[in-house]
């Protein structure tokens, strides 16, 4: 979905980043649940629902073009990375979810990063 008329457009492409990586993390969570060693994943599935939610609600104050753009981005930066390096050492054990949330995570922390910076 395009924004490009609202007055955060400047904020787009960081918009695009945070709700595909929310997207991603839930489904890395779901995945991570069919596993059949759930108990090894908790801090994936934990860090995959902490940053699905920041994603959202980064997402959410940029739309609004709100006071709080540069904290909510540094923290969803902050989320974004912890979730992508724990995704990691799922992914080198063959996790394909794994990898494909940590790309995504790092994409995501990548405009946060740069969001904070701008805003």
């Amino acid at each position: 979905m395009s924004y490009e008329n609202g007055s955060y457009e400047k904020y787009q492409s960081c918009i695009d980043a945070c709700n595909d990586c929310a997207a991603l993390c839930y489904q890395c969570a779901n995945a991570c649940l069919q596993e059949t060693q759930v108990a090894g994943l908790r801090e994936c599935i934990q860090l995959d629902l902490e940053c699905a939610v920041l994603c959202r609600t980064a997402s959410e104050i940029m739309m609004l073009d709100g006071k709080y753009v540069e904290h909510i981005c540094k923290i969803c930066a902050d989320a974004c990375m912890a979730c992508a390096e724990e995704c990691s050492k799922h992914a080198e054990m063959g996790m394909e979810h794994c990898r494909v949330c940590a790309e995504a995570c790092t994409r995501c922390a990548e405009e946060c990063v740069h969001m904070s910076v701008l805003a």
